[in-house]
C-alpha cells in the first residue's frame, strides 16, 4: 500500500469509521479573509452509500460549482482538494463550526465554516415579475468573430412607435456578465431596471466568451478590440427604431470604451463612472499607492517602478492599457458627458482623474463632473473605500447616483 494512502487509512480509523460522514454532509459557509479582500466561501458535501461528492462556490467571484476530491471524512474531520483551483481545504469540527484552514498555491489561510448557508442581504437587487419587458437580443462584432448576447430592457409603459433614450452598458475589466455581478451585486441590473422605472431603455450584454456570449479572441484582446464588441451593441440600439438618443454607461475600462466609441461618433452621450482620465500607467501606479498607503504602507511606488514590475507578464491586455493616454479621445468627445467618480475610490483616484477628464473634453453645457463624498470604486457608500469592504456593504449603487443620471439623460432627450 503507497505511503499516502496508508496515512489517510490510519487517520480514518483513529477518527472512528462507524460515524463516516453522515454528521457532515450539508452546506457549509463562512468567510476568507486575505490581506486585500473578503470572499464568502460555500461548501457543499453530500453523501451518497459510501462515497461522498463535494463542491465549492464563491459567490462573491461568481464562481459555482468548482469540483471538489474529498480525501477523508468522518465524523468531525474533513479533507478536500480542488484541483483546479489548486487548493485543499481541512477542517475539524466543534459544534457546528468546520474550523479549518483553506491553502491555495501554498498559501495558508484560516477559513471557519458554519453549518448552512449564509444569506448575504442585497436589498436593491430588482425581483420578478418586472413592470416592463426584457427582450433577449444577440449582437454580432463580425471583424473579430464574437457573438455578444445581452439583454434589451424597454422603458416601463413604453409602446410601439415611442421614441425613448436607451443606454448601452459597459462593464470594467476582467470577464463581467451582464449584470457585471461582483460579490452578489449586481449593478448593471439594477441600474436597467431604475432607468426603466424612469423611461429610460437599455442593453445589457455578457463580455466575450463569457456567460452566453461566444467567440472573438479573448486571450490577446485589449480595450480596443472590447471597444468593437461595445460598438456592435449601439448598431443594435440604433436598429430597434425606438431610441430617440443612444449613448454609452461605461464603468472603470469601459468609460474608456464609452470615450473612445464617442471620440469616433458612434454616441449621443457618455456617462463614465469611474473612468481614468490620465495615461493608464499613471492611473495604475496611483491606485497601487492608494491602496498601499490605506493598509498601512508608504505609497511610493513610481510610475517607473510599476512599469518595471509588470513588464514581465507579457499580457496583452496590460500592455494597451498602461500605454493607452485618454487624453485624444476625450478632447475628441464632443457629445454630452456625464463623468462621476466616489472621493474613496481606491481604484481609479479621482482627485487625479476627473479633473483630467474636466480638462480635456470640449466645453459643453451639457456636461457634469461630479465628485461624489463617500462612495467607493463601485458607486457604494462605504467608510474607507477598500477593496476588502465591497461585499460587506449591502448597498450596491448609490441613490443619488442613480437619481442623477436618470434626470441628466432623460434632459438630455427632450
Amino acid at each position: 500500500m503507497p505511503m499516502k494512502h496508508f496515512l489517510l487509512l490510519c487517520c480514518a480509523i483513529l477518527c472512528g469509521c462507524s460515524c463516516i460522514a453522515q454528521s457532515l454532509a450539508d452546506t457549509w459557509s463562512g468567510t476568507l479573509r486575505t490581506s486585500s479582500v473578503n470572499l464568502a466561501i460555500v461548501l457543499h458535501l453530500q453523501e451518497s452509500g459510501n462515497a461522498y461528492t463535494c463542491t465549492l462556490d464563491s459567490p462573491d467571484q461568481n464562481a459555482y460549482g468548482i469540483a471538489a476530491e474529498v480525501l477523508l471524512c468522518t465524523a468531525d474531520s474533513l479533507s478536500v482538494r480542488l484541483p483546479s483551483i489548486g487548493a485543499t481545504y481541512c477542517g475539524h469540527r466543534e459544534g457546528d463550526t468546520l474550523k479549518g484552514r483553506f491553502t491555495q498555491m501554498g498559501f495558508p489561510l484560516p477559513l471557519d465554516l458554519q453549518r448552512g448557508e449564509q444569506q448575504t442581504k442585497r436589498p436593491q437587487t430588482p425581483q420578478p415579475p418586472y413592470p416592463y419587458v426584457c427582450q433577449e437580443e444577440t449582437f454580432r462584432n463580425t471583424a473579430d468573430g464574437a457573438t455578444l448576447a445581452g439583454t434589451l430592457t424597454f422603458p416601463q409603459d413604453y409602446r410601439s412607435g415611442d421614441s425613448v433614450p436607451f443606454v448601452l452598458l459597459v462593464s470594467g475589466s476582467g470577464q463581467q456578465d451582464r449584470d457585471e455581478t461582483l460579490f452578489q451585486h449586481k449593478p448593471f441590473l439594477v441600474l436597467a431596471d431604475y432607468f426603466a422605472r424612469h423611461g429610460i431603455g437599455s442593453l445589457r450584454y455578457d463580455d466575450r466568451a463569457t456567460g452566453a456570449s461566444v467567440g472573438g479572441d479573448l486571450q490577446h484582446a485589449t480595450t480596443a478590440d472590447f471597444a468593437r464588441d461595445a460598438a456592435a451593441g449601439l448598431d443594435l440600439l440604433r436598429r430597434t427604431g425606438a431610441a430617440s438618443v443612444v449613448g454609452v454607461l461605461g464603468h472603470s475600462e469601459g468609460a474608456s470604451i464609452a470615450f473612445m466609441l464617442a471620440a469616433a461618433g458612434k454616441a449621443d452621450f457618455v456617462v463614465s463612472m469611474a473612468g481614468i482620465g490620465v495615461k493608464g500607467d499613471t492611473a495604475l501606479t496611483a491606485q497601487v499607492n492608494h491602496l498601499s498607503a490605506l493598509r498601512g504602507g508608504n505609497g511610493s511606488t513610481t510610475v517607473g517602478d510599476y512599469r518595471r514590475s509588470v513588464a514581465a507578464l507579457h499580457q496583452p491586455w496590460l500592455d494597451f492599457f498602461i500605454d493607452y493616454d485618454p487624453t485624444a479621445d476625450l478632447r475628441a468627445t464632443h457629445c454630452p458627458v456625464f463623468a462621476a467618480n466616489g472621493d474613496k475610490d481606491c481604484q481609479v483616484i479621482a482627485s487625479l482623474n476627473l479633473p483630467a477628464i474636466e480638462r480635456a473634453l470640449p466645453k459643453n453645457a451639457a456636461n457634469i463632473c461630479r465628485t461624489y463624498t463617500g462612495l467607493n470604486h463601485l458607486f457604494q457608500p462605504c467608510t474607507t473605500g477598500d477593496v476588502s469592504e465591497y461585499g460587506a456593504i449591502e448597498t450596491t449603487l448609490s441613490v443619488d447616483f442613480l437619481d442623477d443620471v436618470a434626470d441628466w439623460i432623460l434632459r438630455l432627450a427632450h
